[in-house]
């Protein structure tokens, strides 16, 4: 085994690293993961578990992502890394005078102005269309039957599912929210922990994309109904615009640190901030992890990362820059450079010369899916298709309405996008797929993952048990509370304006499974701070 999948685990934990041989499936809710594993059980390959899993997930998790939802996929099949880019455009007809004139001065959070055309249902089609063993029909089903049989409400969904409820119900109320409560709070209240909730509306529109390979959600009924409730609410996308979505296949991008080469999906993700970051990082010798230096230099190196990606990552072809620019050697010594015994305030430097779920499934045939969906913050825009379930997505509020900035809004445009799967290889052997969410986390996330296995040897588990830090703006960096105390005091000497947090949900979740390339077993690891799972046999 490598030294990381089975090195003893330092932190107070939930659970042991899991081990298996002939499939795995790590994802935020144990009846997903079941699922996903049920279907690797019928024959089903691990790209059929992670759309199992995926289309489960809306139902079981609808606190983070829904079937109006945006995805990306990582895709390790025959020994070759597949990229799926599953986010949607904003509708053509839409422009930042349009909005500014509708009396807002940046995009809202919520409503029909930041809804972009969802990609989840293409991205499950496009995978089941590629590599997929079983039929779309097969492989939805689980998800079809929870919706319409129901399920019993987990803790953290219960928590998020209140939280959201209580927010909602002094922000929403205007009448184009109705569909919302009638669909998630039917009784009045958000369900409370082990109450059963279906979505009879639900199963039916999975039912719909299951029969026509998605069709009808872009090109059909549901489609219809989507253009029909935007045009009588006074939004942008139509019929046309969600007819001219296609998930890409795209080429992975990716930074050798230490030996492994780290994957993400290229923009307009944000995984090229994970990369810099670590590309930044790898000038400098690590010697332990509980280090107030080495601390020091991680939230310095994600700083100057993340102000490059705010000021220059949006679709590819908008980009000032390109990607092989902000990750060449020469700019990542540049930004190194920059790293002092102080905290700096970030600003982007000139690379010219130079509410989301997760899943992560392996079967016995070398397949491997780093898989990502969302409806971000939580329960998306608040519009819900009536009669169909749809929750849609808000990822057009990170655009931008400065004309001027690499984002700004534009019509048919992809925006900025947070969620983002990582993968993990060296040489021509894949190790495999991981990933932590929540929105400015992802890359946060991925940084400590990476670092943790590789620098530091922590097997799966124990690197998603490790307390973590977020860098938030300026030199505001948030601690959990189960972070050492005296690194922190040590962190805040060197200037970081350090804030400790009693709530650990705002630090992500996160998945891994690796396999060992000598041996064939997977070893994986699920986050400890939400009803994490992981199934397998």
């Amino acid at each position: 085994m490598n030294s990381f999948t089975n090195q003893t685990h330092p932190y107070p934990a939930t659970r042991n690293a899991t081990y298996a041989k002939n499939g795995m499936v790590a994802t935020s809710q144990p009846l997903a993961a079941q699922a996903g594993l049920d279907i690797l059980k019928k024959g089903g390959n691990a790209i059929d578990a992670a759309i199992a899993t995926a289309a489960c997930l809306t139902v079981v998790e609808p606190t983070g992502n829904g079937i109006g939802s945006d995805a990306f996929a990582l895709v390790w099949t025959k020994g070759k890394l597949h990229g799926l880019n599953a986010s949607g455009r904003s509708p053509k007809n839409i422009s930042i005078d349009a909005i500014k004139e509708a009396g807002h001065d940046k995009m809202p959070t919520y409503g029909w102005f930041p809804v972009t055309v969802p990609g989840a249902p293409s991205a499950w089609a496009a995978l089941s269309n590629e590599f997929g063993k079983l039929s779309l029909q097969e492989v939805l089903q689980p998800a079809i039957d929870y919706a319409s049989e129901g399920f019993p409400v987990s803790p953290t969904l219960g928590k998020l599912w209140k939280k959201a409820y209580q927010k909602f119900k002094v922000n929403l109320t205007d009448k184009v929210f109705e569909s919302w409560f009638q669909t998630f709070t039917p009784n009045g209240r958000a369900p409370r922990v082990g109450e059963i909730w279906t979505s009879p509306d639900h199963a039916k529109t999975l039912q719909s994309i299951a029969d026509t390979g998605a069709e009808s959600f872009y090109r059909g009924d549901l489609a219809e109904k989507i253009a029909a409730y935007s045009q009588e609410n006074g939004g942008f996308l139509t019929k046309e615009d969600l007819a001219e979505h296609k998930a890409e296949w795209v080429k992975p991008i990716k930074v050798n640190y230490r030996g492994y080469d780290v994957w993400e999906i290229p923009p307009n993700g944000q995984g090229i901030v994970a990369l810099q970051a670590l590309n930044i990082l790898r000038g400098f010798d690590f010697k332990e992890k509980e280090s107030t230096d080495t601390y020091h230099k991680q939230i310095e190196a994600m700083k100057l990362a993340f102000v490059d990606g705010f000021k220059y990552v949006t679709e590819e072809q908008h980009m000032k820059y390109t990607s092989k620019q902000m990750l060449s050697d020469a700019y990542a010594e540049k930004r190194r450079a920059l790293i002092t015994e102080e905290a700096l305030t970030p600003e982007a430097g000139d690379p010219s010369d130079s509410g989301t779920v997760y899943l992560a499934t392996a079967d016995n045939e070398g397949n491997m899916v780093s898989f990502k969906q969302s409806n971000y913050m939580g329960f998306g825009s608040g519009i819900v298709i009536p009669g169909t379930g749809i929750a849609m997505q808000n990822r057009g509020h990170d655009f931008s309405l400065d004309p001027n900035h690499v984002n700004a809004l534009d019509g048919g445009k992809r925006t900025f996008h947070t969620i983002i799967p990582g993968f993990l290889t060296k040489g021509e052997e894949p190790i495999g797929p991981f990933s932590v969410m929540g929105g400015l986390m992802h890359p946060q996330g991925h940084l400590q993952i990476v670092m943790n296995t590789i620098d530091f040897g922590l097997n799966p588990q124990a690197t998603l048990d490790a307390p973590r830090w977020r860098w938030d703006k300026d030199k505001t960096v948030e601690l959990e509370h189960r972070f050492p105390h005296h690194i922190a005091q040590e962190l805040a000497d060197k200037g970081h304006d350090i804030k400790i947090q009693l709530d650990s949900t705002g630090f992500g979740r996160g998945q891994i499974i690796w396999r060992d390339p000598d041996t064939g077993v997977l070893v994986g690891g699920t986050e400890s701070r939400t009803d994490g799972a992981i199934a397998s046999w």
